[in-house]
């Protein structure tokens, strides 16, 4: 119980960073209803950016940008795939994330694995989060403000204003009218080729992005980081509309919401590892059954427990 409960601020950054890719995969599967499947490669496409860059000295900001275009551009490939040639979008991402291993190969110079030098203070000083700031804010060894659940719950809240604020723009809008109803969309005027273009783009930049932090707090970034991220990105999404969904109704808290359910994810996880003494070979296995049990409750919950609706006294009498 204390190693779980020592474990606890670890696991809830952890959740936080990957609470962005999460927003991410919930602009693409919930407002674009687009299966995209980029998002295991332009997850380590963004840590690849960001850690030649910042070995190379780099500002931390400057790299994070360059990580969060490369992960746009990765975007902007799968959606001209999906677009331009009429590849269907889940075979899009599939190609996109193919050709994305030997890109992430390239620019990490052919490594599979590049380290941060974080065992030098000067370098750890320069980034935003990392794993050394969890215990070290609490024991007093760094300020607490740079504790990873402060810099990145802050990053967060700053980042869910910018896309409340986006997404209530008019371009905004076109693109969530292109999620709901295509047929619709195009109606109206909106072109829905280039909302899901734009979608895709911005879904993969974050992801990218979430992908800079995480290699910032581990201190190096790996080939195959990104692997099974579209299933935490789902777990996420999923988590946080079965468990908020009645109570989160505006469009902001709803991606509140999903960064909460990456929370209470890896806080699941990190009870199962530590209280149940599970192989980390079967992480992957868990990863999938959190998945499909979450994805299981609001179906179980319509068929089993919903109360069948009453037939209209009009209705019976019009049977009648």
């Amino acid at each position: 119980m204390t190693g779980f409960l020592s474990a606890l601020p670890g696991a809830a950054s952890q959740g936080l960073i990957w609470g962005v890719m999460a927003i991410g995969v919930y602009i693409t599967y919930k407002i674009l209803d687009i299966a995209d499947l980029t998002v295991d490669g332009s997850f380590c496409t963004g840590g690849a950016v960001f850690v030649m860059l910042f070995s190379s000295g780099v500002n931390v900001w400057l790299a994070m940008l360059a990580a969060l275009l490369a992960g746009m551009l990765a975007g902007l490939v799968t959606g001209l795939l999906h677009t331009v040639c009429g590849i269907p979008a889940i075979l899009a991402g599939i190609l996109t994330q193919l050709g994305l291993y030997s890109v992430n190969m390239a620019i990490m110079d052919m490594k599979a694995s590049v380290a941060l030098s974080i065992t030098q203070q000067e370098t750890l000083g320069r980034l935003l989060v990392s794993l050394r700031f969890v215990k070290g804010a609490l024991d007093g060894s760094y300020p607490i403000w740079r504790h990873p659940i402060i810099v990145v719950g802050l990053f967060t809240a700053v980042l869910i204003a910018i896309l409340y604020w986006y997404f209530g723009t008019e371009l905004g809008a076109s693109l969530r009218a292109t999620g709901s109803n295509p047929n619709m969309a195009r109606a109206q005027g909106i072109d829905t080729d280039r909302a899901k273009v734009l979608g895709l783009i911005l879904s993969n930049g974050l992801v990218s992005l979430s992908g800079a932090l995480l290699c910032q707090y581990n201190g190096a970034n790996d080939i195959n980081v990104g692997r099974g991220a579209i299933v935490i990105g789902l777990a996420a999404v999923i988590i946080g509309e079965v468990l908020f969904s009645k109570v989160f109704i505006n469009f902001a808290l709803k991606l509140l919401a999903v960064s909460i359910g990456a929370i209470i994810y890896y806080i699941v996880i990190t009870a199962v590892l530590q209280l149940g003494g599970l192989n980390a070979n079967y992480l992957k296995l868990l990863s999938a059954l959190v998945v499909a049990i979450f994805l299981t409750i609001p179906y179980w919950k319509g068929k089993y427990f919903s109360k069948p609706v009453k037939p209209t006294k009009k209705e019976e009498n019009t049977h009648a």
